[in-house]
């Protein structure tokens, strides 16, 4: 069973791609995404939340309910692991994280590529879920499928932005996300001590990557953020994040309704 990468044919058209980050392993939340109309895909953000494999097939499952598109972001440590089972469980996309440099870049690549002449990686035939659990494509079909994963990769550290050209030129990436957390506790500074710093890395990271064509991909808090962006030449965002989404709304209607309890002598 052959399933075209309806992520990777995003790319390829040139279209934009807008998506939302979830913590959540609970299927109806990202059934709740899908049911909006608006998103591409859902990202797990596996880097950041408790999970099982059975996990990872039912948030496909939802995804695929409204016929969304999945991404995962994973640990650097267990990198092949587990993308090698995310893939097979029917994600479209892996986000790899804190990688410093192109020969780290290459080996992650070759992980999730199929184990054959033609795209010599190290991915076995994976009789999961993406295949319908029976080995009914053929071996060229699966190799040709297991290719198509779109493979992504955050530039955070210091050391890969430092030797972005490099990284760039790397065959295989398809998309690049630039971290400024991560940039900045690399570096050895507050980000927020130093803004035009991480604000001038983010450029450069985003300009390099088009210059290879590679997608740029950004993580917006507000549709707003979408100016600066766009007009750099970025397509592909990323808006919200579930848990802060969560918090940012119980700390400001909390403290309203707070005041206003106060204002009542309800409450001191």
């Amino acid at each position: 069973m052959y399933h075209k990468n309806q992520f990777r044919q995003l790319l390829n058209d040139r279209a934009g791609t807008v998506g939302t980050r979830l913590h959540s392993t609970w299927p109806i939340v990202t059934e709740a995404v899908g049911a909006l109309g608006k998103y591409d895909y859902i990202e797990f953000t596996a880097e950041y939340a408790p999970y099982n494999q059975y996990d990872l097939e039912n948030i496909v499952r939802a995804a695929e309910v409204h016929h969304m598109m999945s991404m995962i972001k994973v640990d650097y440590q267990n990198r092949g692991f587990v993308a090698q089972k995310a893939v097979a469980s029917g994600f479209q996309s892996v986000l790899f994280t804190d990688h410093t440099s192109p020969e780290e870049v290459e080996e992650t690549i070759k992980l999730i590529l199929p184990k054959c002449p033609a795209y010599n990686g190290k991915m076995g035939y994976a009789n999961r879920r993406w295949i319908g659990y029976q080995s009914t494509a053929t071996q060229e079909e699966y190799a040709q499928m297991a290719a198509e994963t779109v493979k992504a990769f955050m530039i955070e550290k210091k050391e890969a932005v430092d030797c972005i050209e490099e990284i760039c030129s790397v065959p295989g990436i398809d998309m690049i996300q630039f971290g400024p957390n991560d940039f900045a506790l690399s570096s050895g500074f507050n980000m927020r001590d130093d803004k035009k710093r991480v604000q001038a890395a983010e450029k450069k990271v985003i300009e390099t990557a088009i210059s290879h064509g590679i997608r740029p991909r950004c993580e917006l808090n507000s549709a707003e953020e979408a100016r600066y962006y766009l007009d750099l030449g970025v397509k592909d965002f990323s808006i919200g994040l579930e848990l802060r989404i969560l918090q940012n709304f119980l700390a400001d209607q909390g403290d309203r309704l707070l005041n206003l309890m106060a204002e009542q002598g309800l409450i001191r």
